[in-house]
Parts: structure tokens; C-alpha cells; sequence
């Protein structure tokens, strides 16, 4: 296992609690969770409290593939950062209020199935979709 984390960030037009319940809202994580226009998350569910878990169904539209991803709460400041347990591996979600505006920055670890840079790209693709869903809706 790779012992480095990965880190993705956007700047986000809007403050601080609208990202944060955008962000984690099923409602709302529906509408942002997938990578790619081809796809979409069919399902979301999230218990956000301290071994809560969250869920989330995403399958490209054609039907052809599709895969669920869940994880476990382990650290929550509400309004600010969560970190949560998937698969082995962590990742923690920053909300960072710079006044009107909101840093998010997210770091994790790595699989070692694909390349870091495909990591990356993936996570980074779906943190710019939330970005683009926040400040339109």
C-alpha cells in the first residue's frame, strides 16, 4: 500500500453551509456523484454521525457497469470536516470558510489498482461536478 494520500481541492462559490449540506444531503448527492456525464448515482444514503455509514449507487447510463460504495463515519466536525473508512483505506472531506466562498479539499489513500494519476483525475472529476451542481442550484 502506497503510504502517501492523494489531495483534490475546489473553490466553491457559496458559503460554508450550503456546501456542507449539498455535500452531504442524498437529495443533493444524486444530482453531483459521478465522474463522468455518462454516468450517474442512482442511489445515495448517508447516516452522518460516528460509525454511521454512507452509501451510493453509481452505474453509467448505458447499464453496462456499475458499483456501490460505502464507507464508515470516524470522525465528524460538524459544518467543518469528516473522515470516513472504505475498504481499508480513509479519506477525509475538508469545508473550509474563506468568507462567501468554500475550500474543500479532500485527501485519501490510494488503491493500487489503477494509477494515482487516474485516482486522482476520477476524484478530482467528481469534486469539480459537485463545484458546478453547488453554485448552479
Amino acid at each position: 500500500m502506497c503510504n502517501s494520500q492523494i489531495r483534490i481541492q475546489e473553490f466553491i462559490d457559496a458559503e460554508v453551509e450550503k456546501v456542507w449540506t449539498y455535500y452531504n444531503e442524498p437529495n443533493h448527492i444524486v444530482n453531483w456523484n459521478f465522474a463522468d456525464p455518462s454516468w450517474h448515482c442512482s442511489s445515495a444514503e448517508n447516516n452522518l454521525s460516528v460509525g454511521g455509514t454512507y452509501k451510493a449507487r453509481m452505474e453509467a447510463k448505458d447499464g453496462s457497469f456499475g458499483f456501490d460504495f460505502e464507507a464508515v463515519f470516524t470522525e465528524i466536525s460538524k459544518g467543518k470536516s469528516f473522515t470516513y473508512e472504505f475498504g481499508g483505506r480513509t479519506a477525509t472531506v475538508e469545508f473550509n470558510d474563506m468568507g462567501g466562498q468554500t475550500e474543500v479539499i479532500i485527501t485519501f489513500d490510494p488503491e493500487e489498482e489503477n494509477p494515482i494519476e487516474m485516482q486522482q483525475e476520477g476524484w478530482q472529476a467528481i469534486l469539480t461536478n459537485f463545484k458546478n451542481y453547488t453554485e448552479n442550484h
